[in-house]
């Protein structure tokens, strides 16, 4: 059968059809019971039913994972940042103490390549699966003559739901309030342009050469899964009330941190309280990066940060495996790295 004009275009709309038509199985394992109606329609329905919520708000973010995307082509390897783009997605709606109901992704390619494709949603449903999100559907978009041979662009939109009455928004912060980190397993999903430089062009390294204190091949250091932080919070919003929470992504602590705290109060970050991991000290020293901007372009190994009365902070640490990093004072809104 000779190939359609548009194939030899560069849009195989029967291939795109094939692999959709391959996904039922695999998005169903995330539905919830709120999902109605098909995989592949027009939109996706979900049930509007929230009992025991009084006052139920819709919380809503996108992102995407930036130029991490970078090393996944390099190593060939696609259902981490699957996976990392979820993850990501539930954090930032996570900082306001909403629980995520529905995912939507957005690949966009020059070429649809079933292999890539079938990766990508791998890891995102996988990643759905264990938050308890419906990977409710997205787009495929197939641009040829857009992006280079080889490589995609990847975004994702996430919702998720709140009490207003137990939104948390950092309004009641405190001075004296204690500051706990999470650890991070690696950069995330921020910070790789300056990584790449820094690893690839200034030290000449390639992603399957290994550094000193690193336990894998710089590539897979790099890949290490976005960590999702989603069950931790669960555990501790049971036990502990929660001042304020952000999730350390571009910007590092010296960014992320503001947007949480109210006026008048100010975050002194120990730097010393927590030990920097040796990705993160390789890329300040041979990037030649002064404190101030190694910690607002990564997030130098904390991922995650939860403010709570200082009489918690202990109980805090002990339920989130985290460590005290700091505390809040008074003073103008910012970040103070000590």
């Amino acid at each position: 059968m000779p190939q359609k004009a548009y194939a030899r275009a560069g849009v195989d709309i029967d291939l795109a059809n094939r692999l959709k038509s391959r996904l039922g199985a695999r998005l169903r394992t995330t539905h919830r019971p709120e999902v109605l109606g098909r995989v592949g329609g027009f939109g996706g329905l979900f049930r509007a039913s929230f009992p025991g919520h009084r006052d139920p708000v819709l919380v809503a973010s996108i992102d995407g994972v930036g130029t991490k995307l970078k090393v996944a082509f390099l190593l060939d390897k696609h259902d981490t940042v699957g996976a990392d783009l979820v993850n990501h997605c539930i954090n930032d709606i996570l900082t306001l103490g909403a629980e995520p109901l529905f995912f939507l992704d957005y690949i966009g390619a020059g070429k649809l390549e079933p292999r890539i494709f079938g990766s990508l949603i791998k890891g995102m449903s996988k990643a759905c699966a264990q938050a308890g999100c419906a990977l409710l559907g997205g787009e495929t978009a197939q641009m040829p003559g857009f992006y280079p041979p080889g490589e995609y662009d990847l975004a994702g939109c996430i919702v998720g739901l709140v009490d207003r009455a137990r939104i948390i928004d950092g309004s009641s912060i405190r001075p004296g309030d204690a500051i706990i980190g999470l650890p991070a397993s690696g950069l995330h999903t921020n910070g790789y342009s300056l990584a790449r430089k820094i690893l690839f062009d200034d030290m000449g390294l390639g992603p399957r050469d290994r550094l000193p204190g690193l336990r894998l091949p710089i590539g897979q250091e790099l890949l290490r899964t976005h960590v999702c932080y989603l069950p931790a919070i669960r555990r501790l919003m049971r036990r502990i009330p929660v001042k304020g929470m952000a999730h350390i992504t571009g910007g590092g602590l010296v960014d992320n941190l503001p947007r949480i705290l109210p006026d008048g109060a100010r975050a002194i970050i120990d730097t010393k309280s927590w030990s920097v991991p040796s990705l993160f000290k390789t890329l300040r020293d041979r990037g030649g990066l002064g404190d101030a901007e190694a910690y607002q372009v990564f997030n130098m190994g904390i991922g995650y940060v939860v403010i709570v009365d200082a009489r918690h902070a202990k109980r805090t640490m002990t339920i989130l495996r985290g460590r005290r990093i700091g505390s809040v004072e008074r003073g103008p809104t910012g970040v103070a790295l000590v």
